[in-house]
């Protein structure tokens, strides 16, 4: 993984007062390796010898530091991946029935329409926006 990354994580765990251990540096090369938000359970069978309960807890922190993104599912458990200002905006697709998660990119006009039209809505409701998430709910193509 970048040096990059990994001193922007230790930066941001600093000014949360946490530390950048052996294992938070596990789990950031886990999910930036993954390319779409994984659950729990994903996210152990990718770092053999993790427990539970510590990863558990390690993806809180990195979480609260802005190191980590839930995505929220159907499913019991939400999905991790790392924050959008660390790999790029995207949204997601997620499948109703499996829980399966993917990063999609949409075209940057579309982009640009959705950036004008949340900030006309701000102004109207007199929300300041900070940004957006589009996430799709439907089947996937395992499921269809």
């Amino acid at each position: 993984m970048s040096a990059d990354l990994h001193a922007i994580v230790a930066t941001r765990l600093h000014a949360d007062g946490q530390r950048y251990t052996p294992q938070r540096r596990r789990l950031v090369d886990i999910l930036a390796r993954a390319g779409s938000p994984l659950a729990l359970p994903q996210v152990l069978r990718g770092g053999r010898g993790l427990a539970q309960s510590s990863v558990y807890r390690n993806l809180v922190a990195l979480e609260r530091a802005k190191v980590v993104s839930r995505v929220l599912t159907e499913e019991e458990f939400g999905r991790y991946e790392l924050a959008e200002d660390l790999t790029g905006h995207h949204h997601h697709l997620i499948c109703e029935n499996c829980g399966t998660v993917e990063d999609v990119t949409i075209p940057a006009p579309v982009e640009a329409t959705m950036r004008r039209t949340m900030t006309k809505l701000a102004g109207e409701t007199g929300w300041s926006t900070v940004g957006h998430r589009l996430d799709l709910i439907g089947t996937c193509r395992d499921c269809g």
